[in-house]
């Protein structure tokens, strides 16, 4: 990875405030992440160190449209990646993000959050079909079974964890292990509660003929509904109920909870460590 790192000082450049910085060093990873060779050698922390690095792309980038641009670019990566190398990419984000997000300060919180929703957003539109030359099908209606399943699986193993804390399994390895979900914080976990309809709905997902993305939105339901009913969390439980009683989603759930009760889980769910954050105007 050293000799990689030395040829990849595009990656600094992603938070240039010049726009023709920005897209030199976006084609240039675009090139990187594409490359068939780089892409299937890279271990689990290369991809840590590479996202880590996007991390604080972002970090350093100041001003809205370079944020918003930089944001859904970084989530758009995995449509140039070769199908085998996404899942673990996507691994290594969200265990960027359960990593670092004590640490994003409040004026910083925004344009992450924003990520955050451009990668849930991107996830569910890579689960569309692909021709042979790898182009999304034009069939709105045309999913990938295998790719709602890794989806799926990311969700569950991370932001809709039922556990807030995770052992690695003693089968992986070192390396595996850093890509495996450990501490998941609880603003992480709020803020995909907070936008994960609105995300499925763009794609089509929520859509009322359309079987299988149905069925995909009632397994993501079921999860949403477990992590409700186990989390110890106020403000996890209040985020999971509102989005459970979301009138977008068909046959939504419907549960009454005394008011004394309600009021109680909302003056506890301030002393979380984040809440959510309205983000960028889409």
């Amino acid at each position: 990875m050293a000799s990689q790192e030395r040829s990849m000082p595009f990656i600094k450049n992603l938070a240039s405030s010049d726009r023709k910085v920005r897209t030199s060093a976006l084609a240039s990873l675009h090139a990187f992440l594409s490359a068939r060779q780089v892409a299937s050698t890279l271990s689990p922390l290369d991809i840590l160190k590479l996202w880590k690095g996007l991390f604080y792309a972002l970090w350093m980038c100041d001003r809205a449209i370079p944020q918003q641009t930089l944001c859904a670019e970084l989530a758009d990566l995995i449509f140039f990646l070769p199908r085998v190398a996404v899942v673990p990419w996507l691994r290594g984000f969200w265990a960027t993000m359960a990593r670092e997000w004590t640490s994003i300060d409040v004026l910083r919180m925004e344009k992450f959050l924003l990520l955050v929703r451009r990668v849930v957003g991107a996830g569910f539109r890579w689960m569309k079909t692909t021709d042979g030359r790898g182009k999304q099908s034009a069939d709105e209606k045309s999913w990938d079974s295998e790719k709602m399943g890794d989806i799926m699986g990311l969700l569950t193993e991370w932001p809709f964890n039922v556990e807030d804390e995770v052992e690695p399994s003693e089968s992986l390895g070192a390396e595996q292990a850093a890509l495996s979900a450990q501490t998941i914080p609880i603003g992480l976990r709020i803020h995909v509660l907070d936008i994960w309809v609105d995300e499925a709905e763009k794609v089509g997902l929520l859509e009322e003929d359309d079987k299988a993305a149905k069925e995909f939105v009632a397994r993501l339901v079921e999860k949403v509904d477990v992590l409700e009913r186990t989390t110890v969390n106020p403000g996890v439980r209040i985020r999971a109920k509102e989005s459970l009683s979301d009138e977008r989603l068909s046959g939504k759930k419907e549960k009454e909870e005394p008011v004394a009760e309600a009021a109680a889980d909302t003056k506890m769910a301030d002393t979380g460590d984040s809440g959510s954050w309205d983000g960028f105007e889409d």
